[in-house]
């Protein structure tokens, strides 16, 4: 640099030199003329005049330079009072003083600019000066912008950061549901939260002091101190939203620190950032791009930049909660609480875009687009791991009494609940559709199919959760086949597949789930358990009944009846009976209905079979040999399917 203004000096110089050689030239040639050409006179009164002139502008210029010093005095005064003094401006009352101070020393600065001063000029002094007092003002307004923001902080106002008692939240953690925990008939529901209250605007700094922070950015902006400006604002607000975040019991935790947490209390936490992360965009985040447009300009991209910079690390602290989500094991007990966090970030996604508009916010906008898309792909992953769970779940032991078997409710359940998910799942499980994953070729996805369509009133394409979700029914039928098999009853068999096929139908019959399965799959379902129930009665009731019929009580060689045979048939029939009441007293059907229907339906072919057996043979048996009547076994029907081991040892006559 030294060296580019020494080439520029040399020029300057000799031209100097030469015009001073021509001014001597000129008074010797003068002095040795009497008498001038009137060419000559005219020329040397020319350059008379301009010398003359030019003595006068650099007269006005030296008044000029010291009217500016005079007004630089009186503002430096002002400027550096307040150095000295500890308060602020803005509580003094003088702010307009200062406000004006500031602006005529940047006033002052661009008048002396355009002077073209050099080093040698008397006003290049002062122009340096003045920049020095203009920088002061500047860090004293820096501070004086960042004090107002902080000490005008509004208190987060309670109808938005109040929460419910946990007490409830804490009940349903001390008991995680798992796949085939017998208590689940509730343990599905999803939480209802309203939009009510979610969107508004709250004044985060009090209003009165917006125009003078308006002002002091506006004259910050104009003296070229726009990033100590911009730099104060997001610092202030940046530090607010922190405290937001602690308001709304939103921790700063690391991926490593959610993947190390319990379940019970993870599911606290996604319960409260579903909550709080609704309420940060809609209401805070919203209020916040207000406050820097009401100070900034709306529409200025200083305004979105400043909003940026200060919100950028509060929203992805919460994003990041969301991507340790989606990273953790894909638990069935997990999905609906994903499910929940991807509605809510999918629905606050059109208010983000707004937010983090243009390509300032657009980094912002990227990463809840990736973390939106990880809480998708984390959903399918524990999806088809629910799917895969149920065919892997072994029995070692069959359930005692053939009741409805715990994995049934809890797959039904889970489905029933799904169904609040109906179109988010559609969207997300498309992908595995279009990729014809082979756990969709289920069993009962091909002659039914058509019909189930048509029944829904949707003649075109399945949907694709309606596909998953009967397959989901068919493996967990698969499942419960293999379950039955543990019984070494065969009559036990069906009725454990009764109970849970009844169970089944009935869950989709009452529930949304009819929409997806659709009337022929309940048909079909019904179909099933009638069945079993049928089977059941043919293996339980075959042997017992066929001590009621004639064959082989009578005489060899005749039709007369033996006595003898005929006490023995009834003793068996008795022991039979008894057999069969100590047996299924511990068996249980927990459907009142189904229940009533079994034993109405043994109830009929018993006690017929019975009556007529001792009624046709009344003349061949003593009273004394008839252990029961009719009414004894009516009365000990009812005590079947009630999941308490009875006996009728010893029974005395009624």
């Amino acid at each position: 640099m030294a060296f580019e203004e020494s080439e520029l000096v040399v020029p300057e110089l000799e031209r100097e030199e030469n015009l001073i050689a021509a001014a001597r030239h000129i008074v010797r040639a003068l002095g040795s003329k009497k008498n001038l050409t009137n060419n000559a006179k005219k020329i040397l009164a020319d350059l008379g005049t301009q010398l003359s002139s030019m003595t006068k502008v650099s007269e006005k210029e030296e008044v000029g330079i010291h009217a500016f010093e005079d007004r630089l005095d009186a503002i430096q005064v002002i400027i550096m009072r307040w150095e000295e003094d500890q308060s602020m401006i803005w509580d003094s009352g003088e702010a307009s003083e200062y406000l004006n101070a500031a602006e005529e020393a940047h006033g002052l600065i661009e008048k002396l600019e355009r002077l073209h001063l050099s080093k040698e000029d008397q006003g290049y002094k002062l122009l340096h000066r003045a920049y020095s007092v203009l920088q002061t003002a500047m860090s004293r307004l820096e501070e004086e912008f960042r004090n107002l923001l902080i000490q005008n902080r509004q208190p987060f106002e309670p109808e938005y950061v109040s929460f419910r008692s946990n007490e409830e939240d804490i009940a349903d953690e001390s008991s995680v549901v798992s796949l085939g925990d017998d208590s689940v008939e509730d343990s599905f529901r999803r939480d209802s939260v309203s939009r009510a209250s979610e969107e508004h605007i709250l004044d985060l700094v009090h209003p009165h002091v917006i125009p003078h922070l308006r002002c002091i950015a506006n004259l910050m902006f104009t003296c070229n101190y726009d990033q100590e400006c911009s730099h104060a604002y997001t610092i202030a607000r940046r530090d607010a939203l922190d405290e937001c975040l602690t308001i709304l019991e939103m921790e700063r935790l690391s991926i490593e620190n959610v993947l190390r947490m319990e379940w019970g209390t993870l599911h606290s936490k996604i319960k409260r950032w579903i909550w709080a992360v609704k309420i940060f965009v809609r209401v805070y985040l919203a209020s916040e791009r207000w406050l820097s447009d009401q100070i900034f300009g709306e529409g200025e991209p200083v305004s979105l930049v400043c909003f940026v910079d200060a919100s950028k690390a509060s929203i992805l602290q919460l994003l990041n909660f969301g991507e340790a989500m989606s990273i953790g094991p894909h638990q069935p007990e997990k999905l609906f609480k994903i499910l929940d966090m991807y509605e809510v970030l999918a629905s606050l996604m059109p208010d983000i875009n707004a937010l983090y508009s243009d390509e300032v916010g657009s980094s912002v906008r990227l990463e809840c687009h990736e973390v939106l898309k990880r809480l998708g792909d984390c959903v399918r992953a524990t999806f088809l791991e629910f799917e895969n769970a149920i065919a892997s779940n072994v029995s070692s032991s069959p359930f005692v009494g053939g009741g409805i078997h715990p994995l049934t409710r809890y797959v039904m359940n889970y489905v029933t609940t799904l169904t609040d998910y109906s179109e988010t799942l559609n969207l997300l499980l498309l992908k595995d559709q279009e990729e014809q994953d082979p756990i969709l070729q289920s069993p009962d996805m091909s002659p039914g199919t058509e019909e189930d369509t048509k029944s829904q009133g949707s003649p075109g394409r399945v949907s694709t959760m309606t596909i998953h979700l009967r397959s989901v029914a068919s493996i967990l039928e698969c499942n419960l086949d293999d379950k039955s098999r543990l019984y070494k009853e065969a009559s036990l068999q069906h009725l454990f597949l009764m109970n849970n096929i009844h169970y089944m139908a009935q869950k989709v019959k009452g529930s949304e789930l009819r929409l997806i399965y659709g009337d022929e799959w309940i048909r079909k379902r019904n179909w099933k358990f009638r069945q079993h129930a049928i089977n059941y009665e043919r293996v339980s009731l075959s042997s017992i009944l066929s001590l009621l019929k004639d064959e082989g009580i009578q005489i060899p060689g005749t039709s007369s009846i033996s006595k003898s045979l005929l006490k023995d048939r009834l003793r068996s029939f008795y022991i039979a009976f008894e057999d069969l009441y100590r047996n299924q007293t511990a068996w249980y059907i927990s459907d009142v209905q189904l229940r009533e229907e079994l034993r109405i339906s043994l109830s009929l072919k018993v006690i017929q079979a019975y009556r007529t057996f001792v009624g046709r043979h009344s003349n061949y048996i003593s009273e004394k040999y008839i252990k029961y009547t009719p009414d004894d076994l009516q009365n000990y029907l009812l005590d079947f399917f009630e999941g308490t081991a009875k006996s009728l040892q010893n029974p005395h006559r009624r």
